[in-house]
């Protein structure tokens, strides 16, 4: 059973949000001023100097604003007291440090976190949401972020892949997700953690990322790599490149740019080991099979024992779970230093699929552990919430499918 959370403002700096499950407000329409959230360093300097900075001065205000941003994560230039009164005010008029509305924030059962964002209007789109899911475990808290709003690939066991995409998201937010979830957590210096939450007993709340949301990474590469790339700046977010992952469900010629631009960790959504049962499950192995899949993980630079490429397999009762798949799986990546991730099957409404017995999934998992590959069975979190792999969409398209499946009801129930 979710339970609902104490709304209590976490970081002084925070806005407030709306008791779970409940909208707050709109936003006013798209503000004019250039937001930093998400600028490099580079683009930062580039936009201070543009904005009147004297030039023997851009690098120490750039310097200046970075860590009030991202490491003691201020949402005012009011809070920047390093920085002369005038030229706060100076830089409010022309910048804006502003968060996403939260529209909804639950909590599970077992300590998991989801968030529905809503990102303003760009240009002469419509305001977009998107969800982000944070996963306390022992010895560290993982923030799971959405790079797209929707997703292109309808992989048949995705919950995500049956909302068509609406468009990518920007490095801002991207990086905004990180934010947030950092001020409801209580992981900015000066911040306090919700009473009773779950997360680390000791180091930082939120200790590792994943590219593991909504939407395909390498389909955003662009803004992806931007928004990591300032996470993994070591004077801000400061979350080492080995602690932050990248998953792709098989992208084949951006895998090894990613590996050389962005250097984060890479996972495949993998999920069955012959090309027949990939295309019904992952509809982009038609365009990028296995083989092809697997030799660009071959040649992903930097890959090595110490830096192991994640296969994610989702267990999927009586269609890839036998003992000869995991059979075939072991010889598949043999050759690549690599971990698998067995992942029980989470269901979500109208999803075609069961997750395998537990005993199936255990017998699988010895045999790839046999063979040498770590294969930790990851434990489903935030069921109750839709919140675990797989099950994340926008609440908007969940509210239109219900409305759907009503209407359908209705036209059914009168004979028309």
């Amino acid at each position: 059973m979710a339970i609902a959370l104490d709304i209590a403002r976490l970081n002084p700096n925070a806005p407030p949000v709306a008791a779970t499950g409940a909208a707050v407000a709109a936003m006013p329409d798209e503000d004019p001023r250039l937001p930093l959230i998400g600028l490099t360093r580079e683009q930062l300097g580039a936009a201070l100097l543009e904005a009147g900075i004297p030039p023997r001065q851009v690098n120490m205000r750039e310097n200046q604003i970075w860590q009030w941003l991202y490491h003691r994560g201020v949402t005012s230039f009011d809070a920047m007291t390093n920085i002369a009164k005038d030229l706060r005010a100076q830089l409010a008029e022309r910048f804006t440090l502003a968060r996403p509305e939260i529209v909804a924030e639950q909590v599970s059962s077992d300590g998991t976190r989801k968030w529905l964002m809503r990102f303003p209007a760009r240009g002469a789109g419509k305001p977009v949401e998107v969800e982000t899911v944070y996963i306390p475990e022992e010895g560290r808290g993982t923030l799971c972020v959405s790079s797209q709003v929707g997703c292109t690939l309808t992989c048949s066991f995705c919950h995500t892949g049956t909302q068509t995409l609406v468009r990518n998201l920007t490095a801002e937010e991207i990086v905004a997700q990180i934010l947030v979830a950092r001020d409801r957590l209580g992981d900015h210096p000066g911040g306090a953690a919700p009473e009773g939450a779950a997360i680390p007993t000791e180091g930082r709340a939120v200790s590792n990322i994943v590219m593991m949301g909504m939407g395909e990474p390498l389909y955003n590469f662009d803004n992806v790599k931007a928004a990591l790339t300032v996470v993994a700046d070591g004077e801000g977010v400061a979350v080492s490149r080995r602690r932050i992952t990248l998953s792709t469900s098989g992208v084949v010629p951006m895998i090894e740019r990613a590996g050389a631009e962005i250097g984060v960790m890479l996972a495949i959504s993998l999920h069955a080991v012959r090309d027949d049962l990939r295309d019904e499950l992952v509809p982009l192995n038609r365009k990028y099979p296995i083989a092809e899949l697997l030799e660009a993980c071959r040649n992903y630079p930097g890959v090595s024992n110490a830096r192991r490429i994640t296969f994610e397999y989702v267990m999927l009762k009586g269609v890839n779970d036998s003992p000869a798949d995991a059979k075939a799986l072991v010889k598949l990546l043999r050759g690549i230093p690599a971990k698998i991730n067995l992942i029980p099957f989470n269901p979500w409404p109208g999803s075609p699929y069961e997750c395998s017995d537990w005993e199936t999934i255990e017998t699988f998992s010895d045999i790839v552990n046999r063979a040498g590959y770590a294969s930790p069975i990851r434990t489903p979190r935030g069921r109750d919430i839709l919140a675990a792999c797989g099950q994340l969409k926008s609440e908007t398209q969940r509210m239109r499918a219900r409305e759907r499946m009503a209407l359908g009801a209705m036209v059914a129930g009168t004979g028309e």
